[in-house]
């Protein structure tokens, strides 16, 4: 693995040196050449337009374009059935961007990120440190309303997934049920469709991708439970796709400037190993999930306001033990409100905002079948935070946890609560 990581990171440091070449070649002609297009992160179009709606160095008329950010951050996180890890330092990600202009109507964005994120691996289960391709995909404009997308792309099931990069929230941990529930910042190998389409005060978009889908381990993993995330962590599923059957994501936002954006999204296909050099040895067992998110910012108190609940639907084999769900909920609200922006420390646009993070999952929704009685296995959170933006790409953020975890009986089992403090930047 450490060999891995090290050839990985030689690999980013000579596509990072040789871009830098070309835009030191060009700053020698002339420095008024290289500008940084800078974009405020907070007014996204549409959810969809994330991937694009990020801050990028340019040089000229290179075609080339890059850009990134990094989270690291401070935790001190406790717990009622052992003491806490204390003082945690923690360098959770770095991300690289490349852009290019191909052609007229072609372009290219590329993601490759380095993550350690132990939020992402509850369990500790050697999930660990990786760095992975995240996006690479091509995009060919057609039509404003018919746009083809393939390669490398993240699946947009809700807005988190689309919408993640660390910079642009107030919260120094990932919503639980977009990590822990569904996959975080899923990513698969396909192709599709999408455009969008303006009149007046409202924008309408689509995306409907096929790509490769799921696989056995969301029901066959250490964790011993329906475990969604799993699935993105299997080093080949990028190339790999165990049922030999595509699965379709796809995607409906419609925005109003005066209301807030709505996003409605569907993903799902056969995620079982159903056959096996032509003999059948399962049924076709499905995983479908659906998700709304809805974001909006109120025009007098600027309050930001950003939700979104999934429901998952797992086939899962008769057999299995009720921890193994065939239906989990979860979703989160979070708050966001300015309550100074002005010159502060010399930074002209500084803000200080008070936010408030809601949390809510249920892995086992549903009644044991042997004796009628209801299932838990769910948790809540409260996060209160304050954080401070010197400008919109960069945020210092202290939050507060306190979370509450009952077991599939609804006993109380586990409470949490504690500090982090973290730096998230673009670049």
């Amino acid at each position: 693995m450490k060999h891995k990581i090290v050839i990985s990171f030689s690999i980013l440091i000579l596509i990072t040196a040789n871009i830098n070449a070309q835009i030191n070649i060009a700053a020698k002609l002339d420095s008024s050449l290289i500008k940084r297009v800078v974009v405020d992160t907070s007014k996204s179009q549409l959810n969809m337009d994330a991937i694009y709606n990020r801050p990028f160095l340019k040089a000229g008329k290179l075609p080339v374009s890059i850009g990134g950010y990094f989270e690291a951050n401070w935790q001190n996180i406790n717990n009622n059935i052992n003491t806490g890890l204390g003082n945690q330092f923690q360098f959770r990600r770095f991300s690289l961007f490349v852009a290019s202009s191909i052609s007229k109507r072609i372009k290219f964005l590329s993601e490759i990120e380095f993550e350690n994120d132990p939020t992402d691996d509850p369990d500790n289960l050697g999930k660990g440190t990786k760095i992975e391709v995240e996006y690479a995909a091509v995009d060919i404009e057609l039509h404003p309303l018919v746009n083809l997308r393939g390669g490398v792309i993240l699946n947009p099931i809700g807005s988190f997934n689309q919408n993640h990069d660390g910079p642009k929230w107030e919260f120094v941990d990932r919503p639980i049920a977009m990590t822990q529930m569904l996959p975080a910042t899923l990513s698969s190998t396909g192709a599709g469709l999408y455009g969008k389409h303006y009149t007046k005060n409202w924008l309408f978009g689509y995306e409907v991708y096929l790509t490769g889908g799921l696989n056995d381990s969301i029901i066959d993993n250490p964790q011993g439970k329906t475990f969604l995330p799993a699935a993105n962590s299997d080093p080949g599923h990028l190339s790999n796709n165990v049922s030999g059957m595509p699965m379709t994501t796809a995607k409906l936002s419609v925005r109003n400037n005066h209301i807030g954006e709505l996003g409605l999204s569907y993903m799902g296909g056969v995620y079982n190993t159903w056959q096996k050099e032509g003999g059948i040895l399962d049924i076709k067992r499905r995983c479908d999930v659906y998700d709304i998110d809805f974001n909006t910012k109120l025009p007098v108190l600027k309050t930001a306001i950003r939700g979104e609940f999934a429901w998952i639907f797992v086939n899962v084999p008769p057999t299995y033990s009720p921890q193994y769900s065939n239906k989990q909920h979860g979703g989160y609200v979070d708050i966001v409100q300015p309550i100074i922006q002005r010159r502060i420390l010399g930074w002209d646009k500084a803000v200080i905002n008070l936010a408030m993070r809601l949390e809510y999952v249920d892995w086992n929704v549903g009644y044991f079948q042997s004796t009628g009685t209801k299932m838990y296995n769910d948790v809540w959170s409260i996060v209160p935070a304050i954080s401070f933006r010197p400008n919109q790409q960069t945020v210092i953020r202290f939050n507060y946890r306190y979370e509450r975890q009952r077991d599939i009986i609804g006993n109380p089992f586990l409470n949490t609560g504690g500090f982090s403090l973290g730096l998230a930047t673009y670049f």
